[in-house]
Parts: structure tokens; sequence; C-alpha cells
């Protein structure tokens, strides 16, 4: 029998995010799921290197630890969690977290994981059968970076994460699944909306979208009335409470800190959005334009009315690929004439370069204190002291390496006044180059394991 509302917590909006926020979620009052989110696409290139090193690696690590403080209340209140921390080895998540449960003495433990997304070990083999997989930037097809590759992901929606709460699972691990699949799988199983319902598909994006960014939707990172965010050291992840119609509410525990409300609602709304009308994911396509949002008080804001269309016959796929090495490095100049020193070390360390013959693709200054938030736009003042941070991008490897030793040589041949000397002679790291693409969904086949400990 469905039930008449669930409440979906965000308890991670990024790998590395508040640690204590999945615990505060179960604890601090009632909820059905616990959802957090690790990934990005720079995360998938970096799990992929750990892999590499090591076959056992390749997810989020926090995780684990995240799972033996919540995992007892997972199992009183049977709560399930459902998260994208498997990276590129899902496996090695379940095993580790399946360990925790033997350690904590907790038996009939189910953990569901949703492989197939991987595709890097592909990649020659749907370019010979014809998927060019074109950068849908550049154009680029990915045959031309295809042996350069560190990753390659497609986005999967929420159907798989259904499937594996249909056969049980109690926690649910993915790899690269879209962020607001992992809050709209609770809703399309609980309560049984079909896979072509695009009203009711895009509600549940909406809402996954502002639960995807934990605190973003509570009042953390608020760019309007920040001063007056309450209790900012408690602050409370957002809870969605959902409807079998497709609305739901967005909350958070009583007693935290933080605020929901229209204003941080709308803000996270707008975050990483292009056409508002068109919002792509592969479950549906939402329109954000159609969103009505009501503030009811008490931290509770009700969001309605969306409409959706029908999916695309294609996945994303987010590839990343090795593309040359960078290093970075700065000095701080002290007043009077802070930015006017500053400037002139930057002119006088490109001119060296160029004199050189460094080889670089880019050089970027910018001038903390000064300009690196607003660029072009920020007003001129006279800081005490401006910080110029310098760093450089090349395929060479050598000319990386020269340029970090011409940062020194500028404090006793350039202008006064300087101090805070950082970086030294920086040892040049991989450049990760993004390369998105389109592939058919019939090319792709998610696969869900469910077992039991």
């Amino acid at each position: 029998m469905a039930k008449d509302k669930i409440r979906i917590a965000s308890g991670q909006g990024f790998w590395g995010d508040l640690l204590t926020a999945p615990l505060d979620q179960v604890s601090k009052g009632d909820i059905d799921y616990l959802m957090l989110d690790y990934l990005a696409e720079v995360t998938m290139s970096i799990m992929q290197k750990q892999k590499i090193k090591n076959p056992s690696m390749g997810y989020a690590r926090d995780l684990v630890q995240v799972c033996e403080e919540v995992m007892p209340y997972l199992m009183s209140k049977n709560i399930k969690l459902i998260t994208n921390g498997g990276g590129v080895n899902p496996e090695a998540a379940r095993d580790k977290i399946f360990e925790v449960a033997r350690k904590l003495g907790i038996t009939g433990l189910k953990i569901g994981i949703v492989t197939g997304d991987n595709l890097l070990g592909r990649i020659d083999e749907l370019v010979e059968q014809g998927h060019a997989m074109e950068n849908m930037e550049t154009g680029q097809p990915i045959a031309e970076v295809k042996d350069k590759l560190l990753s390659a992901n497609v986005y999967l929606g929420a159907m798989p994460i259904v499937e594996a709460l249909r056969q049980g699972a109690n926690i649910v691990i993915t790899g690269r699944t879209t962020d607001t699949g992992l809050t709209m799988a609770p809703m399309i199983y609980e309560f049984g909306w079909s896979a072509d319902d695009w009203d009711k598909l895009a509600a549940g994006t909406v809402a996954g979208h502002i639960n995807e960014c934990g605190a973003q939707a509570t009042g953390g990172n608020f760019l309007g009335d920040w001063e007056n965010i309450p209790d900012m050291e408690n602050i409370g992840f957002p809870i969605i409470e959902a409807y079998p119609d497709g609305s739901f509410v967005v909350t958070k525990h009583e007693g935290t800190g933080g605020r929901v409300s229209r204003e941080t609602i709308s803000e996270q709304l707008m975050y990483e959005i292009g056409n508002p009308a068109e919002y792509i994911t592969p479950d549906c396509v939402a329109d954000f334009s159609t969103i009505n949002i009501e503030d009811l008080g008490n931290d509770r804001v009700r969001v309605y009315g969306i409409k959706g269309k029908p999916a695309t016959p294609f996945y994303k796929v987010s590839a990343s690929y090795a593309d040359g090495y960078t290093a970075f490095s700065s000095l701080t100049y002290s007043a009077p004439d802070a930015y006017k020193k500053a400037q002139a070390g930057n002119r006088i360390l490109r001119a060296r370069f160029e004199k050189l013959g460094l080889q670089f693709d880019e050089i970027r200054t910018e001038y903390v204190g000064m300009n690196a938030c607003h660029g072009p736009l920020a007003q001129a003042i006279e800081p005490n002291e401006v910080m110029m941070r310098i760093g450089v991008r090349s395929r060479d490897y050598a000319s990386v390496e020269r340029f970090g030793k011409e940062i020194a040589p500028l404090i006793l041949t350039g202008p006064p006044s300087v101090t805070g000397f950082a970086g030294g002679r920086p040892k040049p790291s991989d450049v990760v180059a993004y390369f998105p693409a389109l592939i058919k969904k019939e090319t792709v086949n998610p696969t869900i394991i469910v077992e039991e400990v």
C-alpha cells in the first residue's frame, strides 16, 4: 500500500561536506530515507586514479565512517540510505560497509549496488561501433582523446535505484547517478509513479535539485540576509516531505540552525541552471519555470505545480582526460601601493617567461584582496596588502617546472615590501580536462545486485 507521505533527508552535498550532518539527520527527528551525494565531475577522475593505484579504492572513503555512525539508526528506525558514494568502485564500498555491519553485529542488512555507468573500459569498443561521443561544447570526437582518458561515466537516473529498493535493499550504493535521482528514486518507489508520468518525475527532479547540495538550501552560502541566518554552527540539512501527487514541503529538523524560506529555496533552485524550461535528466525534462513556491512559515516551504516533458533518448557522458600540467605560486605585497607592486611583479615575471621561451597554454594571475573574486568588476581601493597568485598550464613539463624556479628570485629582483612566498618549486600536477558527450541509452546496461550480510 502506497504511503501518504515520505521524508527524504539530505546528509551530504559533496565529498567533504559536514561530517556530523548524516548522524544529525537520522537521530534528531523522523525520516524515511537518508540521501548522501558525494560526486562531482572532477571527483570521478580522482577516484579513478585512486583505483588504478589500489584496486580496492575508488569510492568516497567518508561513506564507511558515516555508515558506522548511522547504521544502528537505519536498522532500528527502518531508514533506507541512498548514495552515489560508490564512485568508480561500488563493489568495494559495499564490501567495506558489510565489514562495518559485521563489526557492529548487525544482520539482515541488504545492500544494493548499481553498476554499468563506467564506460572507461568500453571506449574502444564503442568508438569501433560508430559512437562518436562528440564533445558537447567543441564537437571533438572522443576518439581523439581516448588514449588520455582518466574517467568516462554516464549519468544514470533514478530507475536502477528504484529496482534495488524493490529488491529489498536497505542501502543503495551507485556510481555516477544524477544528483537528483538520489531523492527522486524513493518517491517513485513509495508512490508507484510510472516511468512516463512526466509531471511527477519533474517534481521529483526539482525535489532532488533542492536536496542535492545539503545546507545550501537551508541558509548555507546564502546571498540574501545571510547575517541573520540563525545558529549557523548547528545548521540543519534539508528534508523533503514528499506527497503522492508530486507536491512536497522542504523543511529541516526542529531545533536545528539555519533557515528554510522562500528565499533560501529559490536561490538553491537557480543553482547550476541553464535553460530553466528544460532541465534535462535521464528520467525526464523538468520545466523549472512552472515551479510554485509557498512559504508556510516555521521553516516549511511548499513546492508544487511542476510540469515535465518526455525524457531524451540519450545519456550524458561525463569524461575526463589528462591534458598537461599546472603549477601555482604566490607572493604578498604590502602597502603603500600594494596593488601597483603586485601588478609590477606580474609584468616582470611574464617578461622573464617570454625571454626564457617558456611554453604555456595559459597564464593566469589574480590579485587576492583586490579582484580575485570579481575580476574586472572590482572597484578600485587601496588595500593594506595584495596577494599576487599566479598559475600556469602547459603540456610542456619543462616549462612548468621552470616556472616554479622563477618565483623566489622575484623577492630580491622585483618590487619591494614583499612577503608570504608560497609555492616554492611546485610539483606539477596533471591537468584534468572535462569532456561532456552524449550516448544513446540502449548502449548502456545498468546492473543491480542486492546482497545480504
